[in-house]
């Protein structure tokens, strides 16, 4: 693995076999949270993909502009999975997270947390405003 100058790492060794989460690197709280879980040493199996980076690649079935009005995760099956599912497919890779994805097996909890998450998105760039710009 190595790292680039935005920060991305690179898995020379099987790209394809990491769990790809795509974000808004242009969001402060977008960049927050991605950040909060790439200090987790789980991290390193997952490839995060700023798409506020031109050189981001979202694969044939996936628009930037879809990628970047919602959460996106790309199994290592190549399943795209969105929003509430997205969140879940990732606590599930990540250790002190997986308690989240557990909860969310019970029958109605991640209908729920997609409704959650669907008031969420328009305030999201209002939310933003309260995170630091920098990079």
């Amino acid at each position: 693995m190595s790292g680039t100058a935005s920060g991305e790492t690179i898995d020379a060794t099987g790209d394809d076999e990491r769990l790809k989460v795509y974000y808004d690197g242009g969001c402060p709280l977008c960049r927050s949270e991605i950040a909060h879980y790439r200090k987790l040493d789980a991290a390193r199996r997952v490839d995060f993909v700023d798409l506020s980076s031109p050189a981001a690649d979202t694969g044939p079935d996936l628009s930037r502009e879809t990628a970047l009005g919602r959460f996106h995760v790309r199994g290592r099956d190549g399943e795209l999975e969105s929003g509430a599912a997205a969140f879940v497919r990732l606590w599930k890779e990540l250790p002190g997270w997986r308690w989240l994805a557990t909860i969310a097996r019970i029958p109605g909890v991640v209908w729920l947390m997609e409704r959650a998450y669907r008031g969420f998105l328009p305030i999201r760039p209002k939310l933003a405003g309260y995170f630091p710009r920098t990079r």
